[in-house]
């Protein structure tokens, strides 16, 4: 690498600039053909004398020049000075940061260099410009020479993609590409799928960490599985095809070594026959031990012959193991053709079930969405109903106070007039007290039992009631408080006009002192009515406590109730949550079916096509095959007749000559 380096220190100085020290020691150190300056800073000027130099030096094959802070002018003085090198066929800009200028730059390299084979360009920020990453695509699709191409973490999006893969279909040389760490997405996913069937040779294609879904991912690796079977096949078809030509070549030398041994056998017969004949005039006394070699000779080349017949025999075995062979091969073709029809139309029925068994689902999905829906407008109208019952349940309930209220007023007014009555009038007080008493237990039982059975009705209400059961409760809480109040002044009254009564009698008691004997009985009897008058307000009492207790006993359970009812109501509400959630899944997945289905259908017509591909490049190349072996019998029939022709020849002549030796043996003894 010493001329590398002095030619790089006379550019430096041609130019103007000094070289750089670091670029110099790294250029000494060199191994022959491979131009290493990974993380070098390469400065403009040793860019331009670097571009000057890549032309001219023959020798490097490899150019590294990874995470060297290139410019945009350095980059592009030195992929210029690349486009007119035919030597380099491994270039490496790793980690450059190279943006629009680059991308073009590195579209005229390919657009003019035939050469490079593999590009890395991982870490550098091609795909954020739009124009220039199409015009770097637009150059790799017309490109025949390079097979491998590194764009690891280029920022390329969706619009980058859907160039690649328009390059891709057309471009019939790269074999590797790298994408991993962009961002492609599902659109350039797509285009990307949609480019594979076109391009037959590229095999290995990575995209990992482009936010593809995996059902893409899937039919991209399928696609390339496709074309590296279609590549093994093709190879695999090529290496019989130079087996097949290398056999019939070998049959061909095999042939061609006979033939030349033969003729150098009938030349030598024929030196030694004009030998003989020269000696036969000087030597007449050997004329047996002469015809005795000659019999031996004829001897050697009959069984020459049975050889040249027996090697003929074995070309023709071969030729006929080789027409098995084709044979076989065309069968199994057949036979490969027929397991693919088969298969495929295996695939189209279990699509056809699977999109069968998805529209059924989708039909059921609906029908139990329809199903759900009845019953939420169900549920509505049964709250709607429950809220009807609720208010007039409320009506009822102050209904019942308002009567409670009138009756307890009419109950104080009767125990009044029965303090004034006599006893017989405060018996058949008593008596309609405690008619009008059991009236009313009756019927507050008939309107509790009437208010349990409103409440089991109200037991499946929903959520909108909460309120309302909150206004209802601080309703109850109020009324209870003045249905107490009101107790209380009663209660406060009847003591009032028991210390009013008793005031009035103590006065009658002091009146009728003097008429004490006369009046003992009256006033034994006014006690006995004030004793019955106190048991009776106290029974009243009693029963206005249980009333009240009872009461609070009824709003418990309406408390209770309507806490069940919450529960309820929200436990329904969860179900239907619930129910909307798997709907909503089940929706979304048979979505994905739908797209995985079109997805199938697209494969399916793509396998399809590569398949008939196949099958015409594999009848044309069998085609081509029996044509090939169809000249070569042909050939070989007419060698053989050559051949023949030339033993018939050769008998005729060793027979013609032993004629005229015998005729020469016989002639001196007439």
């Amino acid at each position: 690498m010493q001329q590398l380096r002095l030619a790089y220190s006379r550019l430096c100085k041609e130019g103007g600039a000094e070289p750089q020290e670091a670029v110099l020691q790294r250029l000494q150190e060199l191994p022959r053909g491979r131009l290493d300056l990974a993380a070098q800073s390469l400065t403009v000027d040793t860019c331009r004398a670097l571009g000057k130099l890549l032309p001219k030096d023959a020798l490097l094959t490899e150019v590294i020049l990874s995470d060297c802070m290139l410019s945009e002018e350095g980059a592009s003085l030195l992929l210029q000075g690349l486009c007119a090198n035919t030597i380099v066929r491994f270039l490496d800009l790793k980690g450059n940061n190279l943006q629009a200028a680059g991308a073009e730059a590195l579209g005229q390299l390919l657009r003019q260099n035939k050469s490079i084979q593999s590009i890395t360009l991982e870490w550098n920020n091609l795909g954020s410009w739009d124009d220039a990453f199409a015009t770097f695509c637009g150059a790799l699709a017309g490109n025949s020479a390079l097979q491998q191409l590194d764009l690891r973490n280029n920022q390329i999006n969706h619009k980058g993609a859907e160039e690649l893969a328009l390059a891709l279909a057309c471009n019939t040389s790269l074999q590797q590409l790298d994408l991993r760490w962009n961002s492609i997405g599902l659109l350039g996913g797509r285009a990307l799928v949609n480019c594979l069937p076109r391009n037959r040779g590229l095999w290995r294609l990575e995209l990992a960490g482009n936010n593809i879904p995996g059902d893409i991912l899937r039919a991209v690796e399928q696609a390339i599985a496709h074309s590296q079977q279609r590549q093994a096949a093709s190879r695999e078809n090529q290496a019989r095809t130079q087996v097949l030509s290398k056999e019939v070549q070998h049959l061909q030398e095999e042939k061609s070594r006979q033939f030349l041994d033969l003729m150098e056998t009938i030349d030598k017969q024929r030196k030694e026959m004009a030998r003989s004949s020269r000696a036969s005039a000087a030597r007449m006394g050997q004329l047996q031990e002469a015809l005795n070699e000659r019999h031996s000779i004829i001897n050697a080349l009959k069984a020459k012959l049975q050889m040249a017949e027996a090697a003929l025999a074995l070309s023709e075995q071969k030729a006929q193991g080789l027409g098995e062979l084709l044979a076989t091969t065309e069968q199994e073709q057949r036979s490969l053709a027929q397991r693919q029809a088969k298969e495929h139309r295996l695939e189209q029925q279990e699509a056809a079930e699977r999109e069968s068994k998805l529209l059924k689902d989708l039909s059921a999905a609906n029908e139990k969405n329809l199903l759900l829906r009845n019953q939420v407008d169900e549920l509505e109208r049964k709250v709607r109903s429950q809220q009807e019952q609720l208010f007039l349940a409320r009506q009822e309930l102050t209904n019942t106070v308002a009567e409670l209220k009138a009756r307890a007023i009419q109950a104080e007014e009767r125990l009044e007039l029965e303090k004034k009555r006599s006893r017989q009038s405060s018996e058949d007080l008593e008596q309609l007290r405690a008619k009008e008493v059991e009236h009313m237990t009756r019927h507050l039982e008939e309107s509790e039992r009437a208010m349990q059975e409103r409440v089991q009705r109200l037991e499946a209400s929903r959520l909108t009631l909460e309120e309302e059961l909150s206004r209802v409760k601080a309703a109850a809480l109020s009324e209870r408080g003045q249905a107490e109040e009101e107790l209380m002044k009663a209660k406060n009254q009847v003591r009032l006009e028991e210390q009013q009564r008793l005031a009035h009698l103590e006065e009658k008691l002091r009146l009728l002192v003097q008429a004490r004997d006369e009046a003992q009985s009256a006033c034994l009897q006014q006690r006995q009515t004030v004793a019955d008058a106190q048991a009776r307000a106290s029974q009243l009492g009693l029963q206005a406590e249980g009333l009240r207790r009872r009461l609070e006993e009824l709003q418990q359970e309406l408390s209770n109730k309507d806490q069940e009812k919450v529960a309820e109501v929200t436990r329904v509400r969860v179900e239907l949550q619930e129910q909307n959630g798997r709907l909503q899944a089940e929706l979304t997945a048979q979505e994905a079916l739908k797209e995985k289905v079109a997805a199938l259908e697209r494969q399916l017509k793509v396998i399809a096509g590569d398949h008939r591909e196949a099958l015409l490049d594999r009848e044309s190349e069998n085609a081509s095959l029996r044509e090939k072996l169809r000249l070569k019998e042909v050939e070989i029939a007419r060698i053989r007749e050559e051949e023949a022709q030339r033993a018939n020849f050769l008998q005729n002549a060793v027979l013609a000559y032993v004629q005229g030796s015998s005729r020469r043996a016989t002639s001196p003894q007439k």
